[in-house]
């Protein structure tokens, strides 16, 4: 069987294809999804076989670090560990195109996050198809950019993903093109925050 394609709107997300992603995830599904950045691949935090399908996919080894896609800061506390310093500058660039490397908390399963450092990445995505599945999951996704084994760039429309990778995935939601730029990735674990990537997010916001 392929994958089931669907066309969502990216202003107003009907919550019955909503809801239809949604079921895909749970059962254990690879969904493809749009985000403020770039089209992503995602799956359930705690499930390991759908990780591991998606690191096939991307053909990338337990070394490549997953983010973590959130709802809100409230669930960003959840999974990492946030003091005042870093929450102020968390409530300002999110929602947002920036990943922040945070500590990690038990919250998060020993293979997400960093071997030696217990970090992990977080996003809090400005997009409202992902706010819509995340608060019809009411709880994160697992993902990563959409860039095939031997490319450089991500793939920008939902139908060509679709057409690459119709049989390795559940569903292609597709929201409109995206952007080549990834997240803006900010190390937070230390003294002072580190810019350790830059991307579509503006390091300016953050005093970068």
């Amino acid at each position: 069987m392929g994958s089931q394609f669907f066309e969502i709107h990216p202003v107003n997300p009907q919550s019955r294809l909503i809801k239809k992603v949604a079921d895909i995830v749970r059962e254990g599904g690879v969904v493809v999804l749009p985000t403020d950045s770039s089209y992503a691949l995602v799956c359930r935090l705690d499930d390991k076989a759908a990780v591991d399908r998606i690191r096939q996919i991307r053909q990338i080894d337990e070394r490549h670090l997953l983010t973590l896609l959130c709802r809100d800061l409230r669930e960003v506390g959840s999974y990492a560990r946030v003091d005042n310093a870093a929450y102020r500058l968390l409530k300002t660039a999110t929602p947002g195109a920036f990943t922040f490397i945070l500590q990690a908390t038990r919250e998060v399963p020993r293979r997400l996050s960093h071997p030696s450092r217990k970090t992990i990445g977080l996003r809090v995505p400005d997009n409202r198809i992902d706010h819509a599945l995340l608060e019809e999951l009411e709880e994160p996704l697992i993902c990563t950019t959409v860039i095939l084994p031997g490319e450089e760039d991500p793939l920008t429309e939902g139908y060509v993903i679709q057409e690459r990778l119709e049989k390795l995935v559940d569903a292609v939601v597709d929201g409109g093109a995206c952007g080549l730029l990834p997240t803006t990735v900010i190390d937070l674990t230390g003294k002072e925050p580190e810019l350790v990537r830059s991307g579509r997010g503006d390091p300016a916001l953050v005093g970068l």
